[in-house]
């Protein structure tokens, strides 16, 4: 059995309390279980097809285990389903604190209103877009997390499945649509993608185009969030430095500017046409 290396994890945030409390937890079971089972620490390793040292970092809390390293030590130690059962928990906090509460405010938002001025929205991106966006980060990722970070911006992507769907409204610069971030095939089926998410009827895309003249969301992105219950939460660069807002005289500021941003921008319809004509120089 081939041994894979320390990398078949990812580390734990220490300031996520949560999630380092669950991971620490998970760990001290699997422990007490190859104990319980008479297996040393290199045993199981080679017997669930991990290294040594992912073994001891898993069971000491300071390494997420994947889904697969849970469903061998399972099999391994004879659980009977209890430790694959850890994934439940596990798997709620996988990803950057950060990242997680965001995710959870787009699940429960009824309305999502976006704008970027300099890369395309996560919530568009592709698999080998993000990556490729991930691995230019600097100080750059490790490999391990550039893999947690691109399967966290994908997993936030399950808003589209929603039933009912949000109301969805993006509106991107033009600029980052000509920049063929990983090349020409990984440029095209970005493009692709913009074109299906844009065709969603719950979805609205509009492009900026760059000869148009200034606009309020020339100093940064902007977010919208709207809640079932009215409640709004909203994010502007420029304005109040990407921290969340809520009370109500700064929501106005967001709303206006980017109520602007989108009647600056391209129709939806000429939006699309946009985007398939540069489809269409490939």
């Amino acid at each position: 059995m081939t041994v894979e290396t320390d990398e078949s994890g990812w580390e734990v945030d220490p300031d996520d309390e949560w999630g380092v409390a669950v991971i620490t937890t998970v760990g001290r079971q699997l422990k007490l279980r190859r104990e319980a089972a008479g297996m040393r620490a290199g045993d199981f390793g080679v017997a669930v097809g991990y290294g040594e040292d992912l073994v001891y970092k898993a069971e000491g809390g300071k390494r997420i285990p994947r889904q697969e390293y849970l469903d061998r030590a399972d099999e391994v130690l004879g659980a009977g389903g209890l430790i694959s059962a850890a994934w439940e928990d596990v798997k709620k906090v996988r990803y950057p604190k950060k990242v997680r509460e965001l995710g959870k405010l787009e699940a429960k938002a009824v309305e999502i209103g976006l704008y970027e001025c300099s890369i395309v929205a996560g919530l568009l991106q592709t698999p080998e877009h993000a990556r490729v966006l991930m691995e230019a980060r600097q100080p750059p990722y490790s490999p391990e997390d550039v893999e947690r970070m691109v399967a966290a911006r994908l997993a936030r992507q399950s808003v589209f499945e929603r039933d009912p769907a949000p109301s969805m409204h993006f509106v991107l610069e033009e600029a980052p649509l000509r920049r063929q971030v990983g090349g020409t095939m990984v440029w095209r089926r970005q493009l692709e993608r913009l074109l299906e998410v844009g065709r969603l009827h719950h979805v609205t895309l509009q492009v900026m185009p760059t000869d148009t003249d200034a606009h309020p969301g020339l100093d940064g992105r902007i977010e919208l969030l709207k809640f079932e219950d009215g409640t709004v939460i909203g994010r502007s660069d420029g304005a109040f430095n990407g921290r969340p807002i809520t009370d109500p005289k700064q929501l106005r500021i967001v709303e206006l500017r980017y109520g602007t941003i989108r009647a600056q921008a391209l129709s939806p319809r000429e939006s699309l046409a946009f985007i398939d004509q540069l489809l269409g120089e490939t």
